[in-house]
């Protein structure tokens, strides 16, 4: 039949890396096979060939048109999972637009939420840890500034966004150090001991630690804390189709 030959033609260009073309007879052939899920099979590569050579505009047209298509398929999860690529790869200079970054943030939530158990999890938490970071560097440069300007309400706001809500990333020791200086430099002496404790009990070998104990005198002693008792995924989703 007609409209699986223009598939096989599609698979044909795709295995010989013509991607652009392939992704363009996979759509014409799914205008054309009958079986639904066929059909359906048939978009999704061309979403897949569009991602392959960076056409992300592409590639989120043909995959919310799958999605809109064919709601109730096997593969919607893993449409949803190239959304979140789409705009992940996207991001290019968070230094001066943060909004992509809590975009895509959002979006894998959401995706944890609708998906709890899929397989595409795993690199999801990957790049949300990527994220978390970006976005902790961010909120730690803008606290930076806020203290070299003497600003100590917002800079203390900035700091505990960090060790409230980035606690796992790697700037929530520089964040605690900055509130031990901002706190005793305002005289807050045991919300600076505070700071310092958890920053102690959780990095003590750290040079963070280090420099907030040299805030103290040296007959301060840091309180104790009881203590609680890729692309690969991706090709083989693709290999998949084909079995």
């Amino acid at each position: 039949k007609k409209s699986y030959e223009t598939y096989n033609i599609a698979v044909e260009a795709m295995n010989e890396g013509d991607f652009f073309f392939a992704a363009n007879k996979f759509k014409e052939a799914e205008t054309l096979i009958p079986v639904i899920e066929d059909a359906a099979k048939s978009l999704i590569m061309s979403a897949y060939c569009h991602y392959l050579i960076n056409f992300y505009g592409e590639m989120q047209s043909t995959l919310n048109l799958f999605i809109s298509k064919y709601p109730a398929n096997e593969y919607i999860p893993y449409a949803n999972y190239l959304l979140i690529l789409a705009n992940y790869e996207q991001i290019t200079d968070e230094k001066k637009d943060i909004a992509p970054l809590i975009q895509t943030k959002s979006k894998i939530n959401e995706f944890f939420k609708s998906y709890p158990d899929s397989e595409y999890s795993l690199d999801l938490r990957f790049k949300l840890d990527l994220i978390n970071n970006q976005l902790a560097a961010k909120e730690l440069f803008v606290a930076k500034y806020y203290i070299k300007t003497k600003k100590w309400i917002p800079a203390i706001n900035r700091l505990q966004n960090i060790t409230k809500n980035y606690e796992k990333t790697i700037f929530v020791e520089e964040a605690l150090h900055r509130l031990v200086e901002v706190y005793y430099r305002l005289g807050l002496e045991e919300e600076a001991k505070q700071a310092a404790a958890i920053l102690g009990y959780n990095y003590q070998s750290g040079k963070w630690y280090s420099k907030s104990y040299k805030v103290f005198n040296k007959n301060y002693k840091p309180k104790k804390i009881k203590k609680d008792k890729e692309m690969g995924l991706i090709r083989r989703k693709i290999k998949s189709l084909f079995e």
